[in-house]
């Protein structure tokens, strides 16, 4: 059955919460969504026979037989609450319970809808249930083929494998090696820093501050809020916050220097390492990009000292930043790419790519259960190639570059606005407190309450947003690389109504001055 994408809703009125408009399916229901006694966040009307009455909306039979009261959304929060770990993260800032999705929208239990610039933290690329990615991922379904087939080849793998290098930089294409990992990305970067360390025959690794690679234990070791120094740090250059003092070319400059020096200083306390791991555009770092010529000094200073490079793509691939890998955009090549998220088109996928030189393992040196899987490699190979033939990349760079143009407009009429930064259609807002403003050479200390106030704002008015940067003041935008330019207004009408509700809320403090924000730096070339 051919899958139609539906024309983005028209928002007439972007400040406020959207209209529930969810179609109902051939049965004339709508999957998911109680039929009666839903509860409306925007009215909050009720209705009878409701959540936990008996045989009401709020009810249904479960397959034994019995009833199970409280299927309503608040039901399923509350039972969330009560069951799931303490660790659970997402949640806890957005208490919906999505039901319905398409494109950029989601549709909650309750019946509102929302723009998702989350997008599953990066992951879809094409936004939710796109039609390329629903039909891949049926034909395999209805084609009868295994689902799990542990590393085995397969049509469906080989078809993936071959549109991922017809993506790859040439130089590295030409020359790579595939290891399938499973599921995550923190997957696919334990077995990265596993790769060089029994390539090489070394064990340390250079990583920076700032930067997240995953939550399992080798990965949060490179990662900047690891508690032990097994991992030497590096300074990440960051022209609004410098750790040098001095932001732009010189910042960089002295980053670079230093790496330098601890690895040339005998006395430095720093071995010649397996690798270096570093993402183009740190992410849950506060969306920092890097400046294209530090990371070709960085490809210099490892490729003469036979360090292997490993570039971090999980988040910043499939054309999200404006190129389709973002290490694209300073024209290097590294050593080894780290890919998950967007490659397996919204469903677990994770690879390591690299040159064959590295490929130094024996069999069943790195394996794992779930590196097969064949819906994902389907949905990923359609996705993959809807980027590459419709030139999302250069689209999002495009639009990207006109949103962080509008930010900044919204940022002069806004003190709290200390930073707009970001490339492509990866973009933070860094909120700070302009009151609290040390000496004019000092940003202004970040604001993360009033970060959180942003966001719940704009989840308010239909808007998903997420935060991140050193202490949770950066207010992150990823929407799919299917945003249409109405859609990028709609968000950035509910973010400037969010931020204004926020700043408001706020207990000012006299100030004798404000400070002007920094500007957004231009978008670098994209090779």
């Amino acid at each position: 059955m051919a899958v139609t994408e539906p024309a983005p809703a028209v928002l007439a009125e972007p400040h406020a919460p959207p209209t529930p408009t969810a179609a109902p399916n051939e049965a004339g229901e709508t999957p998911g969504i109680p039929q009666e006694g839903a509860r409306r966040e925007e009215t909050g009307e009720g209705s009878e026979g409701g959540e936990g009455s008996e045989g009401g909306a709020g009810a249904r039979s479960a397959p034994s037989g019995r009833t199970v009261r409280g299927t309503g959304y608040e039901s399923i929060l509350r039972r969330q609450s009560l069951r799931e770990s303490a660790a659970r993260t997402y949640a806890r800032s957005l208490p919906i319970v999505p039901v319905r999705a398409r494109g950029l929208t989601i549709e909650g239990a309750d019946g509102r809808r929302y723009l998702d610039c989350l997008s599953g933290a990066g992951t879809l690329a094409l936004g939710h249930n796109h039609p390329v990615v629903l039909e891949a991922i049926k034909k395999v379904l209805d084609s009868g083929a295994p689902l799990h087939v542990l590393d085995l080849a397969t049509p469906v793998k080989d078809a993936f494998t071959s549109e991922l290098f017809a993506t790859l930089p040439g130089e590295l294409a030409d020359d790579a090696r595939v290891q399938f990992c499973g599921p995550a990305g923190t997957d696919a970067v334990e077995a990265a820093l596993k790769l060089v360390r029994t390539a090489t025959g070394r064990d340390g690794l250079l990583a920076f501050t700032g930067a997240y690679h995953g939550m399992t234990a080798g990965a949060l070791a490179a990662s900047g809020g690891a508690p032990d120094v097994r991992v030497t740090r590096l300074p990440y250059p960051h022209a609004y916050r410098c750790p040098f003092g001095t932001g732009g070319e010189r910042g960089a400059e002295l980053s670079a220097r230093w790496t330098e020096s601890l690895l040339d200083d005998p006395k430095s306390g720093v071995t010649t390492p397996a690798g270096m791991i570093v993402e183009a555009v740190q992410g849950e770092g506060g969306v920092i990009p890097a400046p294209d010529d530090w990371m070709r000094r960085m490809r210099r200073i490892t490729a003469d000292r036979a360090i292997p490079l490993v570039v971090d793509e999980v988040q910043t691939g499939v054309g999200r930043t404006g190129a389709f890998w973002a290490v694209e955009h300073s024209g290097v090549v590294p050593d080894v790419m780290v890919l998950s998220k967007a490659i397996g088109g919204s469903l677990p996928l994770a690879v390591v790519v690299y040159r064959s030189s590295l490929d130094a393992w024996e069999p069943g040196a790195h394996a794992g259960t779930f590196r097969g899987n064949q819906l994902a490699m389907a949905a990923g190979t359609a996705t993959l190639a809807y980027v590459r033939e419709n030139k999302l990349a250069e689209r999002a760079g495009t639009l990207g570059a006109r949103i962080l143009g509008q930010l900044q407009g919204l940022a002069v009429a806004h003190a709290c606005v200390g930073d707009v930064r970001g490339r492509g259609l990866m973009i933070g807002i860094e909120l700070v407190d302009p009151d609290a403003a040390g000496p004019e050479d000092t940003a202004p200390p970040a604001a993360p309450a009033l970060a959180l106030a942003v966001q719940q704002e704009c989840l308010a008015r239909g808007l998903i947003v997420e935060l991140g940067g050193r202490h949770s003041a950066v207010v992150r935008l990823l929407p799919p690389l299917t945003l249409t330019d109405e859609q990028a207004t709609a968000v950035l009408d509910r973010f400037a109504d969010a931020l204004a509700a926020a700043e408001r809320a706020r207990v000012p403090r006299p100030s004798p001055s404000r400070r002007a924000p920094a500007p957004v730096p231009a978008p670098g070339p994209s090779h």
